[in-house]
């Protein structure tokens, strides 16, 4: 495969939360998600792969990273660091209940026409109007909204840090999850800034891709609420994914593509 096609692949796994058989994903991985003690830490990998959860791509890039507290404040990242094929990073839990860590990708990409010529641009959604000439035609402009999390409890379980910012696609768990058994049902709920996002098809793949003949994945779809549910078929990691386009984005004839990752373990009974 050459370099051109390896990066219009990632472009396409980034901007689109692509999820066909052969796509590469964005993955988020704990070392452990469920701890106790008084000096709990937890590792964290990050990567963009063919095979979850294994390292063969590209490092996830830990540009929009921040951890957030089970108390609703922001939590210390250490020993962050980017490998050929992997980034990590280490959070300490010294508050007991329920952390979020998440990536943020937020963007805008545009293709336009300048005195003939083609031209392109990414930056921030405020700059637009400030970046892209006046004079400029053919203007198409795209805003990305990308989230990838994962939830790790210390001790006693908590639920402060499911609130929804109400920017983009976000999960916000009925079920604890980092309380998933294999063989029960569990139940999640999407928001699409802040309200219900219903009729989204959501894809769910369980680790160990490499292993096995067959992906293995499995779909469900959020109803007029935004909620879903997944019975699990055994234990193990899972990747779960939802993107949507819309044309909702706060720039004037701007496409919106909003698109939400998280990894949770399902635990044997």
């Amino acid at each position: 495969m050459n370099n051109y096609l390896k990066l219009a692949l990632l472009a396409s796994a980034i901007t689109l939360g692509s999820v066909g058989a052969q796509a590469h994903r964005q993955w988020l991985l704990p070392s452990a998600t469920v701890l106790s003690g008084t000096d709990a830490w937890v590792t964290v990998d990050g990567a963009v792969s063919n095979d979850l959860f294994y390292f063969e791509h590209f490092p996830l890039e830990l540009d929009g990273l921040s951890v957030l507290a089970p108390d609703g404040k922001a939590a210390a990242v250490q020993n962050q660091a980017k490998g050929r094929y992997r980034s990590t990073f280490d959070v300490k839990l010294d508050q007991p209940g329920t952390y979020k860590m998440m990536v943020l990708n937020q963007g805008v990409f545009a293709n336009y026409k300048l005195d003939g010529q083609n031209k392109r641009w990414r930056g921030k959604a405020e700059q637009v109007a400030t970046e892209i000439p006046a004079n400029a035609t053919d203007v198409k402009i795209s805003e990305t909204q990308g989230r990838i999390e994962i939830f790790v409890t210390s001790g006693k379980p908590s639920s402060d840090t499911f609130k929804p910012t109400g920017i983009g696609l976000e999960m916000v768990p009925v079920t604890h999850p980092n309380n998933l058994m294999a063989g029960e049902k569990a139940t999640f709920r999407m928001v699409l800034d802040g309200q219900p996002a219903a009729g989204l098809p959501i894809e769910i793949v369980p680790g160990g891709i490499r292993y096995r003949d067959k992906l293995n994945d499995f779909k469900a779809t959020t109803d007029e609420s935004g909620t879903f549910t997944v019975t699990w078929p055994g234990p193990g990691m899972y990747w779960m994914n939802a993107s949507i386009e819309d044309s909702k984005s706060k720039i004037k004839d701007a496409k919106r593509r909003a698109a939400y990752t998280t990894t949770v373990e399902v635990l044997p009974q």
